[in-house]
């Protein structure tokens, strides 16, 4: 099991530590629910130091990109971030990334902690560039996500950089917490604003106690992955190994968006079909009419108790005080609007397809 390079200071605060993804993690600190709130009214921090980092660099760098990855790379200036895709050869996803472009033939990868691996992997046996060179740096690097809609004015007083200034999906390499060259990045995963901060191993601890040293006067508080679970569901982002994986494809999972036709990239030609006939299935969100909590691989049925898909994400919203799922079924019950059942032990509780996000704040 790896630890972070805050896994001491993690177990000083008191945090429930779990293995996740090979990683000894954080998950809770107090209460899911009051982390929760912490971050949809306030600020808080999650050590996301597992997830993995790529550098992709030379004149080839952007072509390998193009190759292996689904949305167009070739949109991306200096200082902007895009989320994408890796497409497996079968119609599958290998794992979702951001892509930020560092400078002019220099690019950051970053990848789900699971995934690291697999996906180091997949993007070698593409790399037929001569001047695309790959380093993993994910063992050096750590990942603060600073989180809520206080972490601008909360963080403003540590930066020379104007945080207010950085657009979502956008990023400044600046100076931060007395630390020099630290991407501040606009890319959370809660949908109540915030920063991502990647800096090295040996700087992250300097940087955890300045920010929590900056935001005492506005309640910041260390946050688990399990609230950093509920906060992504109510926003209907994907989680990979829940809601897409090396059997979804990017249009059942609703990531058409990032799925640009104007390039060449590893099994284009099968996705476009999919596209122009439209998937048999999609990813759906619901939310139950009625008491109860929809779980990770409960089955959903029809009208009669007739199965027609499975649940992949599922909470008790804390925002929303009702339970909330996402899952895959069939085309025809897609619709915003739609009845479904989920079976919940030996009761088929009735839920609704809705639009997406579950909370807005």
């Amino acid at each position: 099991m790896k630890n972070t390079a805050l896994t001491k200071t993690h177990e000083a605060l008191g945090a429930k530590m779990v293995p996740f993804a090979g990683y000894n993690m954080p998950v809770s600190y107090e209460s899911v629910n009051i982390e929760h709130e912490t971050v949809r009214k306030g600020v808080g921090v999650f050590d996301v130091s597992h997830m993995g980092e790529f550098l992709i660099g030379g004149p080839k760098a952007l072509k390998l990109i193009q190759k292996v990855t689904s949305n167009d790379a070739s949109k991306l200036t200096i200082g902007r971030a895009q989320y994408s895709c890796f497409p497996n050869e079968t119609g599958g996803i290998v794992d979702d990334l951001i892509v930020y472009k560092i400078k002019e033939e220099q690019y950051l990868l970053v990848v789900n902690a699971s995934n690291i691996d697999k996906d180091w992997a997949h993007i070698s046996k593409y790399n037929e560039y001569i001047g695309a060179e790959m380093r993993n740096i994910s063992e050096g690097y750590s990942l603060l996500a600073i989180q809520g809609p206080k972490a601008v004015e909360a963080m403003q007083s540590i930066t020379s950089t104007d945080l207010s200034a950085i657009k979502f999906y956008h990023f400044e390499v600046s100076d931060f917490a007395g630390v020099e060259n630290v991407i501040i990045s606009a890319t959370g995963y809660t949908g109540s604003g915030g920063f991502e901060i990647y800096c090295k191993n040996e700087e992250v601890q300097q940087i955890w106690d300045k920010v929590f040293e900056a935001g005492a006067d506005f309640g910041i508080k260390p946050i688990g992955l399990a609230a950093r679970d509920t906060l992504r569901l109510e926003m209907g982002y994907c989680l990979y190994g829940n809601d897409i994986n090396d059997e979804t494809s990017p249009f059942e999972a609703g990531l058409g968006w990032i799925t640009k036709f104007t390039k060449d990239f590893v099994n284009c030609e099968a996705l476009a079909k999919e596209k122009e006939h439209g998937p048999e299935r999609k990813l759906v969100a619901f939310e139950l009419d009625e008491r109860g909590i929809p779980r990770h691989d409960y089955d959903i049925v029809d009208t009669h108790g007739k199965k027609i898909g499975v649940v992949t994400s599922g909470t008790m919203s804390p925002s929303l005080g009702k339970g909330i799922g996402l899952g895959y079924v069939p085309s025809v019950f897609s619709k915003a609007g739609s009845k479904i059942h989920v079976q919940i032990r030996k009761n088929a509780v009735p839920a609704t397809i809705v639009k997406l996000p579950f909370y807005r704040g």
